[in-house]
């Protein structure tokens, strides 16, 4: 853990570097604090689904994963931390066409298991591609 990094951030981080999936779809963790997370991926032609515009899925991945990492960012850690996410919903705005993608993820409700966190994800100009809900429990 990083002197000024929350507690779970170090989970969050190892998640995202280890995991062959976010590897595969380009993904790196780009900022953590509490409660909060931002999730970068880098355009890749193998993620895009017709012409030039990126897969749901990919964006759908990176909202899940970037809402996994703002839900453990200050979490208390338990000795066998776990968690998994219970609800995703997903809503696309905008196309994104072959640029990069980077998902914000806040917890807007943290319960004692279950974390509520909302989601946007922008392309290089700003606009918004999409908006995830997203509900994660830690245990």
């Amino acid at each position: 853990m990083l002197p000024d990094e929350p507690p779970g951030a170090e989970i969050a981080r190892l998640a995202v570097r280890n995991s062959p999936y976010c590897r595969h779809l380009g993904m790196e963790l780009r900022e953590i604090a509490e409660g909060r997370a931002t999730v970068g991926a880098v355009f890749r032609q193998e993620l895009v689904t017709t012409g030039t515009i990126l897969s749901g899925g990919a964006i759908s991945s990176l909202i899940d994963t970037a809402a996994m990492a703002a839900a453990w960012s200050g979490a208390e850690i338990s000795p066998q931390p776990r968690g998994a996410t219970v609800n995703l919903a997903v809503t696309f705005m905008a196309p994104a066409g072959e640029e990069d993608v980077e998902a914000r993820a806040e917890v807007v409700r943290r319960g004692r298991t279950l974390v509520f966190c909302e989601v946007e994800v922008r392309i290089p100009s700003g606009a918004v591609v999409a908006k995830g809900l997203v509900t994660y429990r830690l245990v």
